[in-house]
């Protein structure tokens, strides 16, 4: 028989679909060479970020104005949300669905072959497996520990902190501190390689965290939970064939892509364009950022992430979360690079426009391109 649509990959954002699918009266078969694996990564959006069929109490913890530094200290005046984990994969349900036990190996625009050789047929074919890891692509990486967060009270949460108090030296690619309540009188400490190419080595950022640590107070017992994280930043393919990450949903300046799959579920689950021309004009500019960011020396960062959360929280929200606002986005990039002192704007010119620029002295760039 043929289903009205087959999802490949059941992480958060084919999960989403196959549930939205679902809700629509849809026939659905979903694969995955594990299906009932448990969820471990931290997932968290901005509060508006979130679609309103989303269930609202999924919030492990709510962040009201979370701190940003680079070389001085931000309030964002938006509410950021850590989702609850396996509450979230709980609530996107997939009774009614075939679910396959089994792994995709060819993706046709209606058939899918399994490495069973099993074929399955549908009108529509998605590929939400995720992006494969190359040399080519830029990665983020983090090492981060859960801790009690009575152990961490003089820690706020941040959203990123790239002060130097992490024991690199400072010609060495910044990486930075993440720090998030988990709920449950749980805190997570992240040291975090924004992108690189190759990014920084788990177990470099391993060594930074517990530096960093070190240096404000707060003593670990060695038995914490660890979160590793390694994921590419780019290479998925905007389209009507796949969502999520592999369908270019990852934000490439930041990483972030679960909040804009939710968000666009029900479109494409509707059979409707999640790919707009200024959404696709929005990803190209967001890949001219992410070879900015690849671009900027060490020293330059915590200058140009003090410029970007000095930007008005409209244009701060346009170029994190604004898919398809190419105003928004084109708005938020003129003014950050009007914002930044001369020798920035010379570099990151040349980077988004593709322009080969090499690093003085030994350090390279700051995200290790």
């Amino acid at each position: 028989m043929t289903a009205d649509v087959a999802v490949c990959g059941l992480g958060p954002a084919g999960r989403a679909l196959a549930h939205r699918c679902l809700s629509r009266g849809l026939s659905v078969v979903a694969v995955d060479p594990s299906p009932e694996r448990r969820w471990t990564a931290t997932y968290a959006a901005w509060a508006d970020e979130l679609p309103e069929w989303l269930d609202p109490t999924l919030a492990a913890a709510t962040v009201a104005r979370p701190t940003a530094w680079g070389a001085r200290r931000h309030e964002l005046d938006r509410p950021y949300v850590v989702l609850d984990t396996e509450r979230l994969r709980d609530s996107l349900a997939l009774d009614g669905a075939e679910i396959v036990a089994d792994r995709a190996v060819r993706l046709d625009r209606r058939a899918v072959t399994l490495a069973s050789g099993r074929v399955l047929t549908a009108e529509r074919v998605i590929d939400a497996r995720g992006i494969a890891r190359s040399p080519a692509r830029a990665e983020q990486t983090a090492y981060g520990v859960v801790v009690d967060a009575s152990a961490a009270a003089g820690i706020e949460p941040l959203f990123m902190d790239w002060r130097a108090d992490n024991g690199a030296g400072p010609a060495a690619p910044r990486s930075f501190l993440y720090a998030v309540p988990l709920g449950g009188g749980a805190m997570l400490l992240e040291e975090t390689c924004l992108a690189g190419r190759p990014a920084l080595d788990i177990g470099e950022l391993r060594t930074r965290l517990l530096h960093r640590l070190r240096a404000r107070g707060i003593a670990l017992g060695g038995d914490e939970p660890v979160e590793r994280v390694r994921f590419p930043v780019q290479g998925g393919r905007p389209g009507p064939r796949a969502f999520g990450a592999a369908g270019g949903f990852t934000h490439p300046a930041t990483g972030y892509s679960v909040a804009a799959a939710l968000a666009a579920a029900d479109t494409v689950a509707a059979g409707q364009n999640a790919w707009p021309p200024s959404a696709r004009a929005v990803h190209v500019l967001r890949a001219a950022g992410l070879r900015a960011l690849l671009a900027l020396p060490p020293a330059d960062v915590p200058g140009f992430f003090d410029a970007f959360f000095a930007l008005p929280a409209p244009l701060q929200r346009a170029y994190l979360s604004g898919r398809a606002d190419l105003g928004g986005t084109v708005a938020a990039m003129r003014a950050l690079f009007a914002a930044l002192p001369a020798r920035s704007r010379v570099r990151i010119a040349a980077a988004t426009s593709a322009i080969p620029v090499r690093s003085r002295g030994r350090g390279g760039s700051a995200m290790m391109e």
